[in-house]
């Protein structure tokens, strides 16, 4: 079967994207702070250097998928850390792998968030992370910011999912044309450790937030249900999706936003 490589699949949505990976017969080679096959800081451009040159000699043969997973929330209390695992970790893994992937014609699954149509985000971040790239610049700019600030907090969270689901709708044609698919899932509230761990109010936020198919039931939905169409997306089922961000939150945002269509 399947070579699979994922951030982030120690725990939550990874965790059991790597499941259900490992329960269709792949070899799934997760990579995480604690807890993983290759155990790296992704928030560090050496972590992000080990990973990749790791990969390569797992991997030889190249790469079936590479799965971005590993973020931190808003509340987490650590802005750098935001913007450096959440959109750095990301980026530079995926590019770094691409050869990887190309020798496979594999494919690339980023989890982004459905936040991103809700229009908390700032762009002027937006733009500094998918147009300069300067991960110094940008974590120079945001010193002006208040860490306890939990406003400021999900505004950067936001803001780096949205570069991530603009980063991956811009490459998925070059990508595709070298046999190499990129797609992104934007879940909704999930029952995570993230979640889990998140302050009184930033909880009362999520649950003012309704999610259609949980009516009368739980507020957060399921990681299995995001999990399901990582993996989806992740299958030669799923060869005609490409450049894809596909919201995975039980329409919330078919609800916040019932007349966009696109």
């Amino acid at each position: 079967m399947g070579v699979f490589a994922i951030t982030g699949g120690s725990s939550g949505i990874g965790a059991k994207t790597v499941e259900l990976l490992k329960e269709r017969g792949h070899r799934v080679i997760n990579i995480d702070l604690k807890d993983g096959d290759i155990c790296v800081n992704l928030a560090s451009p050496e972590g992000r250097s080990e990973a990749i040159a790791k990969l390569h000699e797992m991997c030889p043969d190249g790469l079936d998928g590479m799965i971005c997973n590993a973020g931190v929330s808003g509340a987490c209390g650590n802005l750098s850390l935001i913007i450096s695992l959440n959109y750095f970790g990301t980026v530079t893994l995926a590019n770094g792998v691409y050869d990887l992937l190309k020798m496979k014609h594999g494919n690339c699954v980023v989890t982004t968030s459905n936040t991103i149509s809700q229009g908390a985000g700032r762009m002027d971040y937006v733009d500094l992370l998918n147009n300069i790239g300067d991960e110094r610049r940008v974590l120079n700019l945001i010193k002006e910011l208040d860490s306890s600030n939990l406003s400021d907090g999900n505004s950067l969270y936001v803001s780096t999912k949205y570069a991530l689901a603009r980063w991956v709708r811009r490459i998925s044609s070059s990508w595709a044309a070298n046999g190499v698919r990129i797609n992104a899932v934007a879940p909704g509230n999930v029952n995570t450790a993230m979640t889990a761990t998140m302050s009184t109010s930033a909880k009362m936020a999520l649950n003012a937030l309704p999610i259609p198919t949980k009516y009368g039931q739980e507020t957060l939905m399921d990681p299995e249900e995001i999990a399901e169409v990582i993996v989806f997306l992740s299958s030669p089922a799923a060869k005609g999706v490409n450049g894809n961000v596909m919201f995975v939150d039980g329409g919330t945002d078919a609800l916040l936003n019932s007349e966009k269509v696109y």
